[in-house]
């Protein structure tokens, strides 16, 4: 007879019963399984709910029974942990592997943040009395990136090689990234997606969109620099996206939900909501172990609903595992950037990290993105974190 335990986690944990992300585990010697966290407690769900959907190395099979599914589930967990609950599904945190959670179907990345759209305008084209883009206030400005590439927290980003042209050079050149940047941002995980000719209302995206991880877009602004006019990034950001281990239910997210910031122009009546909603997330960037910044989701332009029914307005199909990212957070003060090519003001404003002066990433330089957000009854949830070092070029080769 399997014994049981009663769990119990801190009222301040920011993993709570108010939170319950799901993610994918492995424990010594055994195949990875989905799993959902409590406190720091890791609990096998094909375990304690005796489902084998959950005995699979990635959260899709899951994701893809719906809406009505995800919301059973998630009360059958919260019911199931107020009971003592079978041994063998619990593991401490700190004994397990984590893992990509799910299986990245595709992914795009959009621009949703004005202030870090504004601040590259007025890096990039000084003269120009409007730092935005004539279309940026009319569509979510997005771009198709490589869905191979995403990797989970903890994994290492070798820098990225190849052509650059900077201002003082006759000629392109070939070599490492010189101009390595993060992109701190919150990533939407799709649980169910659309046929092909048909599209996502913007009312209908909070019952396609699972949950959010934490999303660190690493970009080469000099490789990208050369190559995006007049398309789009390919080689400065293709090399490497970093996400956290954890997907924080959309439902666990309700106490988050703040107005988007006005909107206008009006907006096209594909995009048009009641009320489009964006989410008070308090991102946390740490460079070497300092905090350098803290940028805030709730300032963000574009709603995660009027993204997807953008992406998928003109008939493009969308999938179980779908991920789109939300492009840089960034607030109105220098201490709210996202981006060191914004925090160092494209390289020429250094930030002191650890006593020294830095604009943008060493080898063996090592990134650290955390969040924490409203959570049901005056709780903080937390998203785990997105880490990553960064390592030569050489290592690719060794």
């Amino acid at each position: 007879m399997s014994s049981s335990i009663r769990l119990t986690v801190p009222a301040d944990s920011l993993f709570g019963p108010t939170n319950l992300p799901y993610g994918v585990y492995s424990a010594p010697g055994r195949a990875p399984r989905v799993a959902v966290r409590y406190g720091d407690h890791v609990i096998d769900l094909a375990v304690l709910l005796g489902d084998d959907v959950f005995a699979r190395p990635s959260l899709n099979a899951f994701m893809a029974q719906g809406h009505a599914r995800w919301v059973e589930v998630r009360a059958e967990i919260t019911e199931r942990l107020r009971r003592p609950v079978p041994a063998e599904a619990v593991h401490d945190l700190d004994a397990v592997t984590l893992h990509l959670p799910i299986e990245v179907a595709d992914y795009v990345d959009f621009y949703a943040s004005e202030h870090h759209a504004s601040n590259l305008g007025r890096l990039f084209r000084p003269d120009n009395p409007d730092p935005l883009t004539p279309n940026w206030k009319h569509l979510p400005v997005g771009y198709h990136g490589r869905a191979a590439s995403v990797v989970v927290s903890g994994t290492d980003i070798i820098r990225p090689a190849g052509q650059r042209k900077g201002p003082h050079d006759a000629a392109p050149v070939f070599g490492p990234s010189t101009r390595l940047d993060i992109e701190a941002e919150l990533g939407f995980v799709l649980g169910t997606g659309n046929a092909m000719g048909e599209s996502i209302r913007a009312e209908d995206a909070e019952r396609h969109i699972f949950g959010a991880v934490l999303f660190n877009d690493w970009s080469a602004r000099d490789i990208q620099a050369w190559e995006y006019v007049p398309l789009g990034p390919n080689l400065g950001k293709s090399f490497a996206s970093t996400i956290s281990p954890w997907v924080v239910p959309l439902l666990a997210l309700h106490a988050a939900r703040v107005p988007t910031p006005v909107q206008v122009p009006a907006v096209l009546p594909y995009l048009r909501m009641e009320q489009p909603w964006g989410l008070d997330v308090d991102l946390t960037v740490a460079w070497n172990g300092q905090v350098v910044s803290r940028p805030p989701y709730a300032a963000m332009y574009w709603s995660p609903a009027q993204m997807l029914a953008h992406q998928t307005v003109g008939g493009a199909p969308s999938r179980t595992g779908d991920l789109f990212a939300s492009g840089t957070v960034s607030g109105p003060g220098k201490e709210q950037r996202g981006a060191f090519i914004e925090l160092t003001w494209g390289g020429t404003d250094p930030v002191t990290v650890n006593g020294r002066q830095r604009t943008f990433l060493e080898d063996g330089d090592e990134i650290v993105l955390t969040a924490t957000a409203p959570g049901a009854d005056g709780t903080r949830i937390g998203f785990g974190e997105a880490r990553g070092r960064i390592i030569g070029c050489e290592r690719r080769e060794a």
